[in-house]
Parts: C-alpha cells; structure tokens; sequence
C-alpha cells in the first residue's frame, strides 16, 4: 500500500509514532532532539519513497537560530497499519547530494514532476574496480 506524506502527517497529529532506538541514538550523539524530528515529519519535504520497504526518505531543517538552519533527514517505516515509525534520523554529510541516477533518471522519465518518484532501493550493488587494492597488500 503505497501513503503519501500527508496521510503519514495525519499519523503525527494524532501522535500515532514511535522513535526508535536507533533515531533515538543518533538524535543523542548529533545534537537534536523529538521535537526536531517531529518538526521534520510535519513541516519538512518527501525526498525519496521506497514502496517495497513500505519507507520514505524526509528532509526537514533545524532552526539553530534565526539565519542558521540544519538540514535533518527522517527515515519513516510505514508498514504498519494507521502507525509511523522513525526509524532512524540524522544529520547528513552531504544534504544536497541526495539525487541518485536513477532518481535522476525517473525525473527526465516524467518530464520534471516529482510526485512520481518511486525508488528501486535494490539497485546493482557498487562493485569495486578491478585495480582495486589494498594499501600494502600487493
């Protein structure tokens, strides 16, 4: 069953989620807190929807100060019925760099519209290059 962004909201007003461990570990170890990432939920934007995990990707900021926002990203498992769990947040290295080649693919496949984005996350896994070695194991 595929959900869109705003039925998993409705989820959050009703204050039908759960953080997880892992979430919870990680808002620990960065620096923000639940209300940060139920600010994500609420407020922040669909970055990728993963149907066969039945998950979405989320991009929500921190407002650390008034010129001064943390992009935060929000894993959600929507698998079960009228609940939400957050799987894991964190704090990406590299937030603007979310768009994959097949995402980019998928885009030009729609003409520019977003709302068609659906996400094959078992891709060809990443093979090393053949001249790859070891540093000091020749």
């Amino acid at each position: 069953m595929r959900r869109t962004l705003e039925d998993l909201q409705d989820l959050i007003w009703g204050g039908r989620y759960s953080v997880k461990l892992h979430a919870a570990q990680h808002a620990r170890a960065e620096g923000f807190t639940e209300s940060d990432i139920v600010e994500t939920l609420l407020n922040g934007r669909e970055l990728a929807v993963y149907p066969q995990d039945q998950r979405m990707l989320l991009l929500g900021y921190i407002n650390v100060s008034k010129h001064l926002k943390i992009p935060l990203h929000v894993v959600v498992d929507y698998s079960p019925y009228r609940w939400v769990d957050v799987v894991t947040a964190y704090i990406p290295d590299q937030p603007y760099r979310v768009i994959s080649r097949e995402r980019v693919a998928i885009l030009i496949s729609n003409h520019g519209r977003y709302s068609e984005r659906v996400i094959n996350p078992r891709a060809q896994p990443r093979q090393r290059p053949r001249a790859w070695r070891l540093k000091g194991s020749y």
